[in-house]
């Protein structure tokens, strides 16, 4: 899996814009795995992706219930599998495979079980309070994404 993109965010607002255009480009059955440490942005890039997927619902991290489901233009499953043990016994795979698009928190926890063209990114915060956000994929199509949203 190779870096196929990088950039910078400076707020929050910021970050949820790159998910607002990078919500333009998903379709169903995309699974986005997201890494990084507490406060990184992760969720706030989730909310970004809900907010273009027109779900009204206030959206948070599901570290205690694994997955909450949205419904919007495209169904959305955000999940947080920090605490999982025993991957298997939930069927999350049907979600991978599903009608929707999947968020997954501590994505690295799981990667085994994710499709292969799976993209990931990784949230980090820099020393000046901005955020970088790392495209990775090992499919061609995430290049192509990364060069309709600028950055690649």
């Amino acid at each position: 899996m190779e870096k196929v993109c990088v950039l910078t965010t400076a707020s929050e607002q910021e970050t949820r814009a790159v998910a607002l255009k990078l919500v333009t480009l998903l379709g169903t059955g995309d699974v986005l795995a997201l890494e990084g440490d507490l406060g990184a942005g992760k969720t706030t890039f989730a909310k970004g992706i809900a907010e273009g997927l027109a779900i009204e619902e206030e959206v948070d991290s599901p570290t205690f219930t694994i997955i909450k489901e949205y419904e919007g233009t495209l169904p959305l499953y955000h999940m947080d599998v920090y605490r999982l043990d025993g991957f298997e016994e939930l069927g999350l795979e049907e979600y991978f495979y599903g009608d929707g698009i999947c968020l997954v928190e501590w994505a690295s926890r799981v990667e085994a079980w994710l499709p292969e063209e799976t993209l990931w990114l990784r949230f980090s915060v820099r020393g000046d309070g901005t955020r970088e956000i790392a495209f990775y994929a090992g499919h061609s199509r995430w290049e192509s994404i990364c060069k309709e949203l600028g950055i690649g």
